[in-house]
């Protein structure tokens, strides 16, 4: 899809679009003004400063529209419209031992258990195993300092997500 098709669709369709990108509902409804965009830059620009505009209810609906990293399974059956975009995300993951993929099965349990929400990481060129130690390292943070980097993971996933809609 190019700029201009993004730009011509019907509100429903540009609303489905960018929620596969970001799936925080009110992030999409503050990207609607924004559109027509003039080019990719200002449409990244926009949808970064939009992300950090919202609430943190906001971040965390977001947070829920994506598999847990290594849910292979999960990945294919409940996100089954941006799991073409995750599984190429968590590439990686596919390649993984055993050994590894139990290890963040274990890490994401304990950190959903301590901060009540999944794991978010942009996954994109980092190996399993580096997944995994980035999970084991953010274990010990406190959560505010958690949601920082989750929200940042986010926008990192959103701002990759929107180049390939638009690629």
């Amino acid at each position: 899809m190019t700029l201009h098709d993004l730009n011509i669709l019907p509100k429903d369709q540009l609303k489905a679009e960018l929620f596969k990108c970001c799936g925080s509902t009110r992030w999409v409804e503050k990207m609607l003004p924004f559109f027509p965009a003039d080019d990719m830059a200002e449409l990244l620009y926009d949808a970064e400063d939009q992300w950090y505009e919202c609430s943190e209810e906001d971040w965390l609906e977001a947070f829920t529209h994506h598999p847990k990293i290594g849910d292979m399974d999960s990945l294919k059956k409940k996100f089954a419209t941006t799991a073409g975009w995750a599984s190429g995300e968590q590439g990686a993951v596919a390649e993984a031992s055993e050994e590894t993929l139990k290890a963040l099965a274990k890490g994401n349990e304990d950190y959903e258990k301590k901060f009540g929400f999944i794991f978010i990481v942009c996954a994109t060129g980092k190996s399993a195993e580096e997944m995994l130690e980035l999970l084991q390292e953010r274990l010990s943070n406190d959560i505010e300092h958690e949601m920082v980097i989750a929200m940042d993971e986010q926008n990192k996933i959103t701002q990759i997500r929107l180049q390939k809609l638009l690629s």
